[in-house]
């Protein structure tokens, strides 16, 4: 009985790990940051000139202000291959000499009391791995935030709805604005601390997904 309920108390668990709430558009953290009004002060001078919003005949299209929007190319490959072979075998051997009590050899029922000890250990293990992804396309992002070297931290989302599901692509990281070409976009490679997440939602998602049951036994709770 006891063993019954600790096996439930480990389901309702492995449940409650798997049940995260699945992402949703229009998510707040990744909301575009809107640019500062252009306000028209009275200066004392009176020139409705502003320093942050001057450009001269060498400025481009690149973005580098709060709110500027910058397409990243998506240029993401990845190949991983990892082999492991282990093999240890371990031999060991004790012998007991008969002991001697009052000068004779001491037995039992004329048996002398003699014992050897013998143990091997054999271990075999082979593992192979591997793994390729790759990702391409485009996602456009918003600069949130200037750093005093001229970095720029962007972020931002793209949602699809395709048939009865949505598919999304988040991103966020740091570019340097040298980085960025003439028509305003830059790789996927080139953004610092890069964060990517590339998923779905939907009944097309879920079909792919296991049952709480199913990741329990495939989970390391499962004692077997």
């Amino acid at each position: 009985m006891r063993l019954f309920w600790m096996s439930l108390a480990l389901l309702n668990l492995a449940a409650c790990s798997s049940n995260q709430p699945a992402p949703m558009p229009d998510d707040p953290f990744y909301a575009p940051v809107l640019p500062e009004e252009r306000a028209q002060p009275v200066v004392p001078t009176g020139s409705l000139y502003e320093a942050k919003y001057s450009d001269n005949l060498y400025s481009d299209i690149k973005a580098r202000r709060l709110g500027d929007i910058i397409t990243v190319t998506l240029q993401e490959r990845t190949t991983a291959s990892k082999s492991a072979n282990t093999e240890t075998t371990k031999e060991s051997n004790v012998d007991l000499p008969v002991p001697n009590i009052l000068g004779r050899a001491a037995t039992i029922n004329g048996n002398p009391l003699s014992a050897t000890l013998g143990g091997t250990r054999d271990f075999t293990g082979d593992a192979t791995a591997d793994q390729s992804n790759q990702l391409s396309g485009e996602i456009t992002v918003t600069v949130i935030r200037t750093l005093a070297n001229g970095n720029l931290i962007v972020r931002g989302e793209k949602w699809l709805r395709i048939n009865t599901g949505d598919e999304y692509i988040r991103l966020t990281g740091i570019i340097r604005p040298q980085d960025v070409s003439a028509n305003n976009t830059i790789p996927s490679t080139r953004v610092a601390n890069a964060r990517i997440e590339y998923s779905g939602t939907g009944t097309l998602a879920s079909t792919q997904d296991q049952g709480w049951l199913s990741k329990f036994f495939n989970s390391s709770y499962w004692p077997f």
